[in-house]
C-alpha cells in the first residue's frame, strides 16, 4: 500500500476540504502570488521576516522553475506570471493518523500526535494537522512536493521530492508553539527530535534578493520556553522559523 493510501486508510473520516477548512494556522486572503492558471486554490507561503498577510512580498518558489527531484526551494518576489510560485495544498490528516500508519517517529507522535498525557483524564498534547505542499506550475500538479531528501538534519536544504512516498514531504502545522499568532513553525514529518523539532527555516542573515539565492532549510526549533502553564511551549520562536500563507492570485 502506498504512503498516501496508508494515511487515507487510517483517516477515512477526514477529507481534504474539511482539513483545509479547519487548518486555522494559515489565513486565506483575497490575493496571493499564484498565476491565474493556478487559481484561487493555490497557496502562497511566506515568512514573517519579509512579509505580512496584507503584503506577503516574497513567497516560496522553485529555483529556476526546475520541476525535478532535488530542485532547491527559495523565496522569490510575488508575481502573477511566475509559475515557480505555484503550489497546491493537500491536507493529509493529523499526526496521529501518520502514527497509526507507522510513518512518523514515536517521539514525534508522543509530542505532536496527542499521545502524551499532561493531566490524567483531562489534558493531553494536541493532535496537530499535517499537509503536503505540491508544486503546481500553471495549476498542473507536478507530483513533486516541498520536502527533504533524507531524514531531517540540521541545515538540510528543502527541495522538491516525490509526493506521497514518505513523511519527508509532510509538514506539521505547529500551533502548539508560538500560540495566539497567525505565524507558526512547520515541522517536517521526518523529524526525530520531539523537544526541538526540525522546522522550515530561512537562513540567518539571508535575504530573498541575495545572489546566490538562499535556500530554505530545516533546522532545530529555537526560541524561549514559557515558564509554568500546562504545556511547555515556545512562545518566542525565532522569526525566520515562522510562516503563514495566503491563497489565490495576485490582483
Amino acid at each position: 500500500m502506498s504512503f498516501k493510501s496508508k494515511v487515507l486508510a487510517a483517516a477515512a473520516t477526514l477529507t481534504m476540504v474539511g482539513g483545509v477548512g479547519t487548518m486555522g494556522v494559515l489565513t486565506a486572503g483575497t490575493a496571493g502570488a499564484a498565476t491565474p492558471s493556478c487559481g484561487p486554490a493555490c497557496i502562497n507561503i511566506f515568512s514573517k521576516d519579509f512579509g505580512t498577510h496584507k503584503s506577503p512580498n516574497f513567497t516560496v518558489d522553485v529555483f529556476r522553475q526546475g520541476a525535478k527531484i532535488g530542485q532547491p526551494l527559495i523565496l522569490f518576489k510575488v508575481s502573477n506570471s511566475d509559475p515557480a510560485l505555484d503550489f497546491s495544498l493537500s491536507f493529509q490528516g493529523h499526526v496521529s493518523d501518520f502514527c497509526a500508519a507507522g510513518l512518523i517517529s514515536g517521539l514525534t507522535c508522543l509530542h505532536y500526535g496527542g499521545g502524551a498525557t499532561i493531566i490524567p483524564g483531562k489534558v493531553t498534547y494536541p493532535d496537530l494537522p499535517a499537509w503536503e505542499v505540491e508544486y503546481a506550475p500553471f495549476g498542473v500538479d507536478s507530483g513533486l512536493c516541498m520536502g527533504v531528501a533524507t531524514t531531517a538534519f540540521q541545515g538540510e536544504g528543502v527541495t522538491l521530492q516525490p509526493c506521497g512516498v514518505s513523511a519527508k514531504t509532510v509538514w506539521i502545522g505547529d500551533s502548539l508553539d508560538n500560540p495566539f499568532s497567525h505565524f507558526v513553525p512547520a515541522i517536517n514529518g521526518s523529524n526525530l527530535n520531539f523537544s526541538h523539532p526540525f522546522v522550515l527555516t530561512y537562513p540567518n542573515n539571508g535575504f530573498p534578493t541575495d545572489k546566490p539565492r538562499p535556500q530554505l532549510q530545516v533546522r532545530n526549533l529555537t526560541g524561549f520556553t514559557q515558564p509554568g502553564g500546562i504545556f511547555p511551549v515556545i512562545t518566542s520562536v525565532s522569526s525566520n522559523q515562522l510562516w503563514s500563507a495566503r491563497f489565490g492570485v495576485l490582483k
